[in-house]
């Protein structure tokens, strides 16, 4: 009788709780790509004021001054409505940045984007005294306009040339007169550069105002690529430069313009031509001029010294690698301090990401940081405290705690305490800083904190309507683990199940995947896409995972560098083990095991599918490399070395080999205006699988980049995908 009632009460529970999770809403593909649903708030464009004691924001169309103390409204910096009053029309506020002596606003509008990290804008000069407001420039949109660090002069890119704006008389001058398109560039990178050195202003101010360090690039070996613009009655052909691994890369110079004398001399850069200069950067002092030199095997990296006023250059420092040295990661990690006495950088030499503290001449003073963890992101040195502050894996390789330690590697302090990943703003005067804290069940949260304590000052956005929208929804929790392989390797790891999870039925799992090096897709943070998506299909029956395989970041220079020369072989591996794994649950459905990928994640996908036919039934494959050949010499080469040296690692592990063997249901996507991923990449693949008699499914967006966005397109492309895993799995 008693097991009667406790059967009776049971099933109430349980009708209890299936009628609240029914009573909640279920997502759909509108809320996530059309009505923005789940999008986060933030706090935008935050300036720090030269005084700690307040920072500036950027609100609707003000920009508006706050005190650090309390976070409140003291005074509104502009207003887009004075712009009406002085030019006859509304400048819309895109972006801005204060003059160093906060007398100036340089404010950018009616943006044009380029390429991933540029794009060419009309600029405006306010006066916070006059409240004048004047355009920079009338003879065309500007690129990267840049205040000196007196705040009297502007520097921009125009039509590949540097000119500079005199605000005083609005002098205009023309620094450099060769710039041609797709032959010479001064001052702003190539698009190689710029994608895969993670930078695009090619110029420096030095501290004194009198000189202006750039790097110009000779493209005119460089072959182009053309990718044809859809829509008119006949298409238009848009060839840029574009250097495919193996081919020729621009040959790249350093110059400094002297004010004074209007002249520009050259510096000393070495004899070999074929090499990278991945940064310039001026030391305190304001005739020595600091430069990255990177070898084009990317295993040998040099810190040069140069006399701004000869030319001439010191090598200061070498770090040389078996594999590779990851210059896009640490070259902005290089911080010479005021007294110009020495300088901090990161270094992976010991295994793991960490700080070191030289002398100027290069001389190993000490490791500041050390571990089996890794520094993410470094902030800088407050120098009157002698402290320093940085993100790192240290708690939790998926998580980034902010830390501070003393110069002399002392008194590590642990500044952040919520779960999740964490990333820092701080003021000028290491006082004060922003911190954004997310994690995968909490959105955005920007709170404003005290140095060195970590004491909250403020919370200035907690996104306190989106986490109550949250609550109407059904949304299930992202479980992280770790998965341990045939090879005894540990891999970080997540699952989502259906809110309605019954252990008793057997459910499809759909993997996602990025797996390229250093990367980590298995992070404890919220992600209003990608994520939203994987609550719709949990809603539909799906199971979600996502693995990070070897050579992905977090975890140490070992795991990410162990795919050197062979991309893709461990990835995949790792990949279909997981899959195994899944497969092996009581409550997953074996033969009904898809993946997901986009970009290296759909080279990823691809092979997964052709190469693991037995365990995969279907895949989708967005915008990715299908052979590494195809792609660009700097990011390919520096895990793979040159096609020529390399041919095996290149044409093995290429899904255009393995398409032959496909069984499963496959779903190739690209834009074809892709200027990083090549249309070119799936071409090839159909190419293949057409030649090996395999059906599949394809779709090209006409015109749109590697992201595939704007307008309905994520809708569409989401719809289709998800239609197509509805179909096939």
């Amino acid at each position: 009788m008693k097991k009667s009632i406790k059967l009776f009460l049971f099933i109430i529970l349980v009708a209890q709780v299936s009628q609240l999770v029914a009573q909640k809403k279920n997502i759909t593909l509108e809320d996530i790509w059309a009505k923005g649903t789940f999008r986060s708030q933030s706090v935008q464009q935050i300036n720090w004021m030269k005084d700690g004691a307040f920072y500036s924001a950027l609100e609707g169309d003000k920009i508006v001054k706050h005190q650090v103390t309390d976070g409140a409204a003291v005074e509104t910096l502009f207003d887009a409505a004075t712009s009406v009053e002085n030019l006859g029309k509304k400048v819309a506020i895109e972006d801005y940045a204060l003059s160093a002596d906060e007398q100036k606003i340089l404010i950018s509008s009616e943006s044009e984007p380029i390429y991933r990290r540029s794009s060419r804008e009309e600029n405006y000069v306010y006066d916070l005294k006059t409240k004048k407001l004047v355009q920079l420039s009338k003879g065309g949109k500007q690129m990267f306009a840049t205040f000196s660090p007196d705040g009297s002069k502007v520097a921009f890119v125009r039509t590949n040339n540097l000119y500079m704006v005199d605000l005083a008389t609005m002098t205009e001058k023309q620094i450099t007169t060769d710039g041609k398109w797709n032959h010479i560039i001064n001052g702003a990178c190539d698009w190689v550069y710029e994608e895969e050195f993670s930078f695009a202003r090619a110029f420096q101010w030095s501290p004194d105002s009198k000189k202006i360090a750039f790097i110009s690039f000779d493209e005119t070996k460089v072959p182009e690529y053309n990718m044809q613009m859809w829509g008119k009655l006949y298409p238009t052909d848009y060839k840029y430069k574009y250097p495919k691994a193996g081919e020729a890369n621009s040959t790249v110079t350093v110059s400094i313009f002297h004010l004074t004398d209007s002249k520009t001399s050259k510096v000393d850069i070495g004899k070999e031509t074929d090499q990278y200069i991945p940064r310039i950067r001026w030391t305190n002092d304001a005739n020595v001029l600091s430069l990255n030199r990177l070898n084009r095997l990317q295993n040998k990296m040099e810190i040069l010294h140069a006399d701004a006023t000869t030319g001439k250059t010191d090598v200061i420092l070498t770090e040389e690698s078996k594999t590779y040295v990851d210059a896009e990661n640490f070259a902005d990690d290089v911080y010479y301090l005021a007294d110009n006495k020495s300088f901090v950088m990161s270094s992976e030499k010991d295994g793991f990401k960490h700080l070191y503290l030289y002398d100027i001449t290069g001389k190993l003073i000490r490791q500041i940081t050390t571990g089996n963890w890794e520094v993410a992101d470094f902030y800088g040195i407050d120098e009157k405290s002698k402290t320093l502050y940085f993100t790192s894996t240290e708690m939790s390789n998926i998580e980034r705690q902010l830390f501070s330690i003393s110069l002399d590697g002392k008194l590590k302090k642990q500044l952040t305490s919520e779960k999740g990943m964490n990333s820092a703003n701080f003021s000028k005067d290491f006082k004060y800083y922003i911190l954004q804290n997310t994690s995968a069940s909490s959105p955005l949260k920007v709170s404003l904190h005290k140095a060195p304590t970590g004491q909250l000052v403020k919370v200035l956005e907690e996104n306190l309507a989106l986490r109550k929208k949250l609550e109407e929804y059904n949304i299930a929790t992202k479980e992280f683990m770790t998965i341990k392989t045939s090879e005894n390797i540990e891999l970080n790891a997540w699952m989502i199940k259906p809110t309605d999870f019954d252990p008793k039925k057997k459910y499809p799992v759909f993997m996602f995947l990025y797996g390229g090096p250093g990367s980590q897709q298995v992070l404890n943070q919220f992600d209003s896409g990608n994520f939203m998506w994987f609550q719709h299909l949990a809603q539909k029956g799906y199971i979600v995972a996502c693995v990070d395989n070897r050579g992905t970041g977090g975890k140490g220079v070992d795991f990410k560098k162990c795919t050197y020369l062979n991309l893709g072989k461990l990835e995949v591996k790792d990949q279909i083990e997981s899959a195994k794994y899944w497969g092996s649950l009581p409550y997953v459905d074996k033969n009904r095991i898809g993946i997901f990928g986009w970009s290296y994640g759909g080279y990823m996908s691809s092979n997964c599918l052709f190469q693991g036919a037995d365990y995969f039934k279907a895949a989708i494959a967005v915008a990715p490399v299908t052979n590494w050949r195809f792609y660009d010499s700097i990011y390919t080469e520096r895990f793979l070395r040159t096609p020529q040296e390399n041919a095996t690692g290149y044409d093995e592990n290429s899904p255009v080999t393995y398409a032959k063997n496909l069984k499963g249901n496959f779903l190739l996507v690209h834009g074809t205006g892709d200027d990083n991923v090549h249309f070119q990449n799936s071409i090839s693949l159909e190419d293949a699988l057409i030649k090996a008699n395999k059906q599949f499914q394809s779709f090209y967006y006409p015109n749109k980049n590697h992201g595939i966005y704007g307008g309905n397109t994520r809708l569409h492309l989401y719809t289709m995908m998800t239609n197509f895993l509805e179909k096939n799995l």
